[in-house]
């Protein structure tokens, strides 16, 4: 919670703001529809805008446009940043709710890019930060997002896979049957071959999609010891709280737009 009130007069300029960069051309009457300011605070606002550079006035028109300088202001706007920050608690507070680490991760020129992910709060770091990148059909990640995403795009990143033969664990050929199963199930879980190479076989994985509409936007898993939970106890005590989870970072990514 902020420790001060919020300056509504900036709050008013940024809802003008908005209304204008949505606009083709924006009138004072366009953006008195949009926001429910009143005229007068609508045309003060948007002179404030024009004198600081941000609108420009059309030329012969009682109307405005956004100027260059709007663009400045999304300079510093990273994506994965973005998603890390808003999704970082709620992956905080999925651990301690169950006592193992996850990742969430998005799909990059056809590998999974870790966002964010609760591995360093604990004895579990397995030495994996914000930035890394897993293979998209050998991980959890990368087989709940790959069952879930529209088929042109999974056709495409299969075919990335197969120029780059040594990037993954699993033979390419079993994909189809590998994701069949996964959609079937609603869950994905780490290959062994890549479990035994990057962990010693000490550790797995489950995964689900995190989903917007009909199509998977990321996927989000929980790393578990091998030898303190097993498959069966995973589904039947952890899955459902990972969905929910999924559920709730799916409301960030719509709010991330």
């Amino acid at each position: 919670m902020p420790s001060f009130k919020p300056v509504v007069a900036l709050l008013r300029g940024l809802d003008v703001l908005q209304a204008v960069n949505a606009s083709r051309e924006a009138t004072v009457g366009s953006v008195h529809a949009a926001t429910g300011l009143d005229k007068a605070t609508v045309v003060r606002m948007l002179e404030t805008l024009e004198h600081a550079g941000y609108i420009v006035r059309v030329a012969g028109r009682p109307a405005y446009v956004p100027s260059w300088r709007t663009l400045q202001l999304s300079q510093g706007y990273d994506l994965q940043r973005s998603l890390g920050a808003a999704a970082e608690p709620i992956l905080t507070d999925f651990r301690k709710s169950i006592g193992w680490p996850s990742d969430l991760a998005i799909c990059d020129r056809g590998a999974m890019i870790v966002v964010q992910t609760s591995r360093e709060q604990g004895p579990l770091s397995l030495n994996r930060r914000p930035g890394y990148q897993a293979p998209i059909l050998s991980t959890s990640l990368g087989r709940a997002y790959l069952a879930f995403c529209p088929d042109e795009e999974r056709q495409a990143i299969l075919a990335q896979i197969a120029a780059r033969p040594n990037a993954e664990s699993v033979d390419l050929s079993k994909a189809d049957a590998i994701l069949a199963e996964v959609r079937e199930r609603g869950f994905s879980v780490m290959d062994s071959t890549y479990s035994d190479r990057e962990y010693e076989g000490l550790v797995w994985a489950i995964a689900v999609p995190v989903m917007n509409g009909e199509r998977a936007c990321a996927s989000v898993n929980i790393l578990m010891l091998r030898n303190a939970m097993s498959y069966e106890m995973a589904v039947d005590r952890l899955l459902e709280p990972l969905k929910a989870t999924a559920a709730r970072l799916a409301e960030v990514f719509r709010a991330q737009g």
